[in-house]
């Protein structure tokens, strides 16, 4: 019950707005839950897709769903401080989903993609955070600003680039 998925509507929205630079991109799921963003994302041609989750129940969620459709992502069980700090960049796409009652998550983790871990986002690289819709977020964290803000039923998809980029 601590895996809140994000539902097919929205996740078809996301994938209608991020086409375009799919082709061929490096894909980062953070608080990746049962994979179903990042899979997607390797089925609309993703070269390479790694996705961070330590919680057990969605890591056994997120195994079975690799072994059942047959495909390699990099899963990493840390935290995702732990893992911008020693990842491996850059990375194209940013998509981000913290757990709702984590409110603290968002600033920490768009802080640091917008600061210390920044060299991860390839140059022209969108960060997108799933938060609710009742939840604003900030217009800009460090370097990142936000570019676009959709909000579909009780959920908003914010998308953020470098400042300048």
């Amino acid at each position: 019950m601590a895996t809140r998925p994000t539902s097919d509507r929205l996740r078809e929205t996301l994938f209608n707005v991020l086409a375009p630079r799919l082709e061929g991109a490096a894909f980062l799921d953070l608080y990746a839950g049962s994979g179903a963003v990042g899979l997607e994302a390797l089925s609309r041609g993703a070269a390479r897709v790694e996705c961070v989750e330590r919680a057990q129940p969605a890591l056994k969620a997120l195994r079975a769903n690799l072994n059942r459709l047959g495909v390699r992502v990099g899963v990493h069980t840390v935290s995702v401080a732990a893992y911008l700090k020693r990842a491996q960049g850059p990375f194209d796409v940013v998509f981000l989903d913290p757990p709702y009652d984590a409110a603290e998550e968002y600033a920490t983790t768009l802080g640091a993609l917008s600061g210390a871990a920044q060299s991860l986002l390839a140059e022209g690289a969108v960060v997108i955070a799933e938060h609710r819709r009742k939840e604003k977020l900030e217009d800009g964290y460090g370097a990142l600003e936000r570019t676009r803000l959709l909000e579909q039923g009780d959920a908003a998809l914010s998308f953020y680039a470098r400042r300048g980029g």
